[in-house]
């Protein structure tokens, strides 16, 4: 018999991947329809929420939908079930479907929509294009009996500490003895009420980035047998990652634009795109910003960015991006889909473990545009 887990422990899962705070502040993420209180045996993930997206869920007995494209980005002055939006909303709510969005924090977050884009082109010494925020630093110390010391690191390991560079799960520890007496109501893990007792401890210390703290400190709370932990947090002046929008990195080697543009269209899968520049000219230095960019040209221009990729771009912006000498390829807004799979292994990895959840990407096309 497998546990059925609910849609806010696979949320919480998947927000140590991409936590709500790194979204932009114009931005609404997170829960938009249904509740997060029940249990979830089939996971939808899809780029939008459309009608036929609705209509698939219904069909599929999806639970839980992870959308990348918010359902509701505008405030509703009404659910007209005669509209588009209403039709779906009411859907929804009738078959009891949860929908969540990561929208521009899962932009932002390492291994998301941008760096999903990069990878796919090979691009080398990927760094955001756009810095939003610097993700601090905080040490943790905790003390634990030795006989859970090794449980515990691994818990806290797994939620995100003890990350520095290429590494995973450093830690130091040190041994020493720990004392407490238990009062009056409490229920000690070790010893007795009124008693003083003298345990065997380990010191483990390990740096946690500030964004995965409350994650990390309820693993440690978790995986900790005391009913009230020990710990110490301390503020470290080392500089965090550097988080935010867009990517920028190098091609391993220079290709022409166009060749570059065969190379978009071949990884995005799409079947035609616009560009911008001499189509021989040759590039190696590749911004890009999945979905809308266009307002970032000047920031690819001054990071050095020999051509930028990014959709949705106008008439007059495409017309300063070529004046400026910036290269631009527009393969479309509907590439971000490219991160569906992403999202669905990361989902499998940490939520579908011994539990039977049936985790599916929309087969839904909910790209408007048709290409002749």
């Amino acid at each position: 018999m497998t546990d059925t887990k609910t849609a806010q422990e696979i949320i919480r899962e998947f927000e140590k991947w991409s936590p709500k705070h790194l979204a932009f502040d114009w931005d609404n993420v997170g829960l938009q329809v249904g509740t997060l209180n029940k249990p979830v045996e089939n996971v939808m993930v899809t780029l939008d929420v459309l009608e036929n997206v609705a209509d698939e869920a219904i069909e599929k007995n999806v639970d839980l939908i992870i959308a990348h494209h918010p359902l509701l980005f505008m405030k509703l002055s009404e659910i007209n079930f005669d509209t588009p939006k209403g039709r779906v909303i009411r859907k929804l709510i009738q078959h009891d479907i949860t929908v969540y969005a990561a929208h521009t924090n899962l932009d932002v977050a390492k291994g998301g929509v941008n760096d999903v884009m990069a990878e796919v082109l090979n691009l080398e010494n990927v760094r955001p294009l756009l810095s939003s925020q610097q993700d601090d630093l905080v040490k943790l110390t905790v003390f634990v009996p030795e006989d859970h010391a090794d449980s515990l690191r691994n818990a806290v390991s797994n939620a995100g500490a003890g990350h520095i560079g290429n590494y995973s799960h450093c830690t130091y520890q040190l041994s020493g003895e720990g004392t407490f007496q238990p009062l009056e109501g409490t229920n000690p893990y070790i010893g007795s009420n009124g008693q003083l007792e003298i345990v065997k401890e380990k010191r483990i210390e390990t740096i946690v980035p500030k964004s995965k703290l409350n994650v990390v400190l309820k693993a440690m709370e978790e995986a900790h047998p005391y009913e009230e932990v020990a710990y110490d947090l301390y503020p470290l002046l080392n500089e965090g990652e550097t988080l935010g929008a867009g990517r920028i990195g190098r091609l391993t080697e220079p290709v022409s634009l166009e060749a570059l543009c065969q190379l978009v269209k071949e990884k995005y899968s799409v079947p035609s795109l616009r560009f911008v520049g001499d189509s021989t000219k040759q590039v190696k230095q590749v911004a890009l910003l999945g979905g809308s960019g266009e307002k970032f040209i000047h920031q690819a221009k001054r990071s050095g960015a020999d051509v930028y990729i990014t959709g949705d771009l106008t008439f007059h912006l495409a017309q300063d991006a070529k004046e400026m000498g910036l290269s631009i390829i527009d393969p479309g807004h509907h590439v971000e889909k490219i991160v569906c799979p992403k999202v669905k292994e990361y989902l499998e990895k940490h939520c579908n473990q011994d539990n039977g959840l049936n985790i599916m990407i929309s087969e839904a096309n909910t790209e408007p545009f048709e290409f002749m």
